[in-house]
């Protein structure tokens, strides 16, 4: 269940090409080897209304947070965000050199006897391995 939500300042839209900063995210996260392919989510939710350090309009920011389930010791954890991360800074190097802009990523890690989930992808996936 490696679930990501991206928010993100509506002024970044004639900046960043969300739907390729997904797939970044996506690719990062399969690369880590510890998350289950099938259960990959990238999601960017923009924020239409919102309101930065001192008020002036240019500043944008991208705010990531990881959902995740048990099971992963906190290096395994830590070394695959550290990969997540360094990608998508890697591909916001370009807004970071061109305008003041605030980069956040966080995991939350969900406890197992509270969190539902019903996926049938892991089986389609299985199905296309020869």
């Amino acid at each position: 269940m490696p679930h990501f939500s991206i928010e993100y300042s509506a002024n970044l839209d004639i900046r960043v090409d969300m739907a390729a900063l997904c797939e970044v995210v996506r690719k990062a996260a399969g690369e880590t080897g510890i998350f289950p392919i099938g259960g990959i989510r990238v999601r960017a939710i923009r924020c239409e209304h919102y309101a930065i350090a001192d008020g002036k309009t240019d500043y944008g920011f991208v705010a990531m947070l990881l959902r995740l389930g048990e099971g992963r010791d906190l290096p395994a954890r830590q070394k695959a965000g550290e990969h997540v991360f360094k990608a998508l800074s890697a591909y916001l190097e370009p807004v970071f050199a061109g305008s003041k802009f605030a980069l956040s990523f966080d995991m939350q890690i969900n406890d197992a006897a509270t969190s539902w989930k019903r996926n049938n992808i892991h089986d389609a996936l299985k199905a296309k391995t020869p």
